[in-house]
C-alpha cells in the first residue's frame, strides 16, 4: 500500500527485531514497529534504534490500547503512536507526519497528554504510573493471564528476574500477595 504513493518505497522489512538491526543496513528514513515481537519487546527495539540511529524517524504502530502504551511508546524514544484499528485510514497522515519532524498521536491522546501536562500533580501511591517499564510490561502480561514462566520466557529474562519485578510491582502498588496482584492486574486489564 506504501509504495503505491510516489513519495512513499519501503525499502526492507523485519519479523523480529534481531532482523530489524540487520534491515537498518538498507539506511531507512523511517521505521515502523510493532510492539508485540516474538523475542524482545517492541519498546526495547525502540530504544535500540533510537540508541543507534537517533535521527531515524520511528512510528509504533501496535493493537495495544494508545492509552496504555502511547507515552511509554514516545518515551522510549518513537515519534508517533498509532493503534492498528485506525491505521488503514491514518498510516500515510501518521508517516508524513513523523517523517516531517512532528510527534503523531490520537486527537483523543494528545489531549490527554495535554491535559496531564497541564495540571501537574504527583503519581498517587499505588498508581501504575510509578511503574518501570519493564514492572509495566510484567504486569500487563500478568493481566493477559501469562504465568511467571510464560512471561519469563516471552521476555527472556529468567524467572528469578520475573519474580523481582512482581515483587516490586506488589511493593509499589500495595498489594499483598502474588493472587491479590493477578486480580488487581486483570481487573486493570479489563477496565481499559
Amino acid at each position: 500500500m506504501l509504495n503505491l504513493h510516489e513519495d512513499l518505497h519501503v525499502c526492507c522489512a523485519a519479523g523480529n527485531a534481531d532482523e530489524a538491526l540487520v534491515e537498518m543496513a538498507c539506511r531507512p528514513d523511517m521505521a515502523i514497529v510493532d510492539l508485540s515481537l516474538h523475542s524482545t519487546s517492541g519498546l526495547d527495539l525502540v530504544k535500540t534504534l533510537r540508541q543507534h540511529y537517533p535521527g531515524l524517524a520511528i512510528l509504533v504502530l501496535s493493537m495495544h490500547d494508545e492509552a496504555l502504551f502511547a507515552e511509554r511508546a514516545l518515551r522510549a524514544g518513537a515519534n508517533g503512536y498509532l493503534m492498528k484499528l485506525e491505521a488503514t485510514e491514518h498510516i500515510v497522515n501518521a508517516i508524513r507526519e513523523v517523517l516531517a519532524g512532528n510527534i503523531y498521536l490520537s486527537t483523543a491522546m494528545h489531549e490527554k497528554l495535554a491535559r496531564a501536562l497541564a495540571v501537574p500533580r504527583k503519581n498517587p501511591a499505588g498508581s501504575i504510573a510509578g511503574l518501570s517499564e519493564r514492572e509495566f510490561e510484567v504486569l500487563h502480561l500478568i493481566g493477559l493471564g501469562f504465568s511467571t514462566r510464560e512471561i519469563a520466557g516471552k521476555l527472556n529474562r529468567s524467572i528469578k528476574t520475573i519474580e523481582a519485578h512482581q515483587a516490586n510491582i506488589k511493593e509499589k502498588l500495595g498489594i499483598a500477595n502474588g493472587k491479590d496482584l493477578m486480580r488487581f492486574a486483570i481487573q486493570w486489564i479489563e477496565s481499559q
